[in-house]
């Protein structure tokens, strides 16, 4: 009897113990309670081993106690309490021992259902700090500066203890994923009930016309830039009109690829001789139809060398003024000798010339000097289309007597640079300007946007040309480019990873997903991914996103870049992706099917450029649903129609401000006015927080940016104009009646 006294005090000790220690615990949450009854059963047991374990005094007390007759002792029922062991009686230690364990294993499962619980009452609570602006701890790193126990909870992907609390990945992440989604508001559905806008209605002009390109590159042929592109869709879409088009370019054979693309052509047997460079050179044409128009290739010598278009890797080329005059010789000539059978005949000499930049220059001044005096091209017009005034085709003047051009002329092509332009003192920066001689004796002259119409007249965008330009403010136009709508089609472009277009964006994402891939990003549907595809040159503005990197990657972006050109920009690139590997990728080259993929997989596209005559990436992005950021200079001024934040995200109004062209919309994309670092990171961080907090918003002006017009058919309408202008009036350069 004394040794059950004395075990039932060592009992009572043990008991009262742990139910201290329960109660001690704070408890934060239940599953912090259920720990500490889980600590105390087990502390429990661990008396229960050695020796045999009786009710306390304490535990008996909130009991009853019922004598048992026939079994020689006291059975003391204990009421059930959480924690503490249920009942004792003097059964072997054995049963005793196997009555705790069941009671483990009964509050193990407890514990199990508590921890599932457990993530819903944390969402809960960090919806509520979201919508208070308080603030989180985000990734991994956010342990170190953390107040732990102070409220702020963690959402991080590791493990944690808070206040006794354990934080699992799981139940972490969907607090996370809940939260964030109380900010960005309800996700815009990627089926947006909007019908795809239908494809133009061609319709035959009443005054069709005979109309020549002339242009130092075409494509397919050949292409560095956006003047390749001009020449090789607008005819096509001339020709829908009824007009007669010819494209005359040089035959190039560089020893690369597009070589093949002359198998197609045939050669007329049409060859003629023109004069210039103190010779007589004789030039063929070869003749190939596509999409109804006449493609016209002047074949010599000069222009077949290893290399580019107009330079090697040593520079440009020393004799360019030969080449592209002796381009503009062969391009008056051949409307007038080749005949393109079929009942066609010679296009003859009441046509419409259009001279594309320097290159074809001397056209007008050919037209006006050496043609028209004698009866030839009477009724012809030119138009001078400036795609870049920076540049103008300039040479010492003494080169005057190589241009075939007669002497009482000269006045058209000399130029004499500004003093602090000049080598040294005793230049005179005398030389022949040919863009000035197209400008002075065209009969029109046009822009590839209105925006660069309005700046090349001013000092910082004429380039020393804008007192002329002012001159011919009159007879100045300017017309936005279109693109190539079956090349860019995100329902066929044979690059991308799915189709999509405006009635339904899940193809859109799986191309950004595929991006993510690519690029070895984090594959996130709620992270904004930028672009950036152009020259890495002063012009396209790639500095800009140098000096501003630091900003942006601060931001939850991912970057991707794709480019060549200046060195120490294309080190930039290979710097930032070892610098920033998980969210910026450089890309130092040329891809065709890269630069499809980028365009299409980007939320946003970045053109800092610091003058644009037109542009051709933002209208790529704007087809598929990719948002531009554009310098508010030139063609992306035109182009990209401001975010207005107070519009209505319906999508058929979104519709409706693409058709009518109007401002009432939400927009296309943003532009900011300064060319600086600071006013440049503003403009997209109010991009990506638009994209975070209003998707309805930005599926709005996806939309809007899709349902425009953005075909070749729509500029092919507004040259057509111009060239009924020129018509209508008379040569601007007639030959003086004695």
């Amino acid at each position: 009897r004394g040794l059950r006294v004395s075990h039932l005090a060592r009992s009572r000790t043990r008991v009262t113990h742990s139910t201290q220690l329960r109660r001690s615990i704070a408890r934060p949450s239940r599953l912090a309670g259920t720990r500490a009854m889980y600590a105390a059963a087990t502390s429990c047991r661990a008396a229960a081993l050695p020796a045999r374990c009786l009710s306390s005094k304490k535990a008996s007390s909130s009991g009853s106690i019922h004598k048992m007759h026939g079994s020689g002792g006291v059975r003391r029922v204990v009421k059930p309490r959480r924690g503490v062991v249920a009942e004792s009686t003097d059964m072997d230690m054995d049963a005793q021992a196997d009555l705790i364990a069941q009671q483990i294993e009964e509050l193990k499962k407890q514990n199990a259902r508590l921890k599932s619980d457990l993530g819903g009452v944390i969402a809960e609570r960090e919806v509520k700090k979201k919508v208070n602006n308080l603030e989180f701890l985000e990734g991994k790193g956010a342990l170190e500066g953390s107040t732990l126990g102070l409220g702020n909870a963690y959402v991080g992907t590791g493990d944690l203890r808070e206040q006794f609390m354990e934080y699992e990945k799981v139940a972490a992440a969907k607090a996370k994923e809940l939260a964030e989604s109380a900010m960005r508001g309800p996700e815009a559905p990627v089926g947006t009930g909007v019908t795809p806008r239908p494809p133009p209605v061609f319709e035959k002009t009443e005054n069709p016309m005979s109309i020549v390109f002339v242009s130092s590159e075409v494509a397919p042929w050949s292409k560095t830039g956006g003047l390749a592109d001009v020449c090789g869709s607008l005819p096509r879409e001339l020709v829908k009109r009824g007009h007669r088009v010819m494209v005359v370019s040089p035959m190039y054979k560089l020893g690369k690829k597009e070589d093949e693309l002359y198998h197609g052509a045939f050669d007329t047997c049409s060859n003629t001789t023109v004069g210039c460079f103190d010779a007589a050179h004789e030039v063929g044409f070869f003749h190939q139809i596509y999409d109804g128009v006449d493609f016209v290739f002047v074949k010599h010598a000069c222009y077949e060398r290893i290399g580019g278009l107009y330079g090697d890797s040593y520079g440009v080329y020393g004799d360019n003024q030969f080449r592209f005059t002796l381009l503009s010789h062969a391009a008056c000539e051949a409307p007038l000798v080749i005949d393109f059978g079929e009942g066609k005949g010679t296009y003859g000499d009441e046509v419409v010339f259009v001279a594309n930049d320097w290159h074809a220059g001397l056209v007008p001044l050919l037209v006006a000097s050496k043609y028209r005096p004698y009866g030839t091209y009477n009724n012809c017009r030119t138009i001078t289309t400036i795609h870049n005034i920076m540049h103008q085709g300039t040479e010492p003047n003494t080169t005057f007597n190589n241009l075939g051009v007669p002497s009482d002329w000269y006045s058209c092509l000399e130029y004499q640079y500004p003093e602090e332009q000049r080598a040294h003192e005793l230049d005179l920066g005398l030389v022949v300007n040919i863009l000035k001689g197209a400008i002075a004796t065209s009969d029109r002259v046009l822009t590839v946007s209105e925006g660069y119409a309005q700046e090349i007249q001013t000092p910082l965008g004429g380039k020393g040309l804008e007192v002329m330009l002012q001159e011919r403010s009159h007879r100045l136009d300017g017309v936005v480019n279109g693109i190539d709508m079956d090349e860019w089609n995100p329902m066929t472009d044979p690059y991308t990873d799915a189709p999509f277009d405006v009635s339904d964006f899940s193809g859109k994402l799986e191309c950004k997903r595929g991006l993510q891939r690519e690029m070895g990003f984090e594959v996130r549907d709620d992270v904004p991914l930028m672009g950036f595809i152009g020259r890495l040159d002063w012009q396209k503005g790639p500095d800009l996103i140098r000096d501003a990197i630091h900003e942006l990657m601060n931001e939850d972006v991912q970057l991707v870049m794709l480019g060549s050109g200046l060195p120490e920009l294309e080190e930039f690139m290979q710097w930032a992706e070892g610098t920033y590997s998980e969210k910026f990728r450089g890309w130092v080259g040329f891809s065709v099917a890269m630069s499809h993929r980028i365009t299409a997989g980007c939320d946003i596209l970045l053109m800092p450029s610091r003058f644009e005559p037109c542009g051709l990436n933002q209208l790529y992005a704007m087809r598929y649903g990719t948002l531009p950021i554009g310098h508010a200079t030139g063609g992306l001024n035109d182009t990209i129609t401001r975010a207005n934040p107070y519009a209505d995200p319906d999508p058929q109004l979104a519709v409706a401000a693409a058709v009518d062209e109007s401002d009432l919309g939400p927009g296309t994309g943003w532009l900011f006015t300064g060319m600086d670092t600071r006013t440049f990171y503003n403009c997209v961080s109010n991009a990506c927080k638009l994209y975070h907090e209003n998707p309805e918003m930005w599926r709005a002006m996806q939309i809007q940016a899709m349902s425009q017009d953005l075909s070749w058919y729509n500029a092919a309408l507004k040259w057509e104009k111009v060239f009924e202008w020129a018509k209508i009036d008379p040569p601007h350069c007639e030959p003086a009646q004695w």
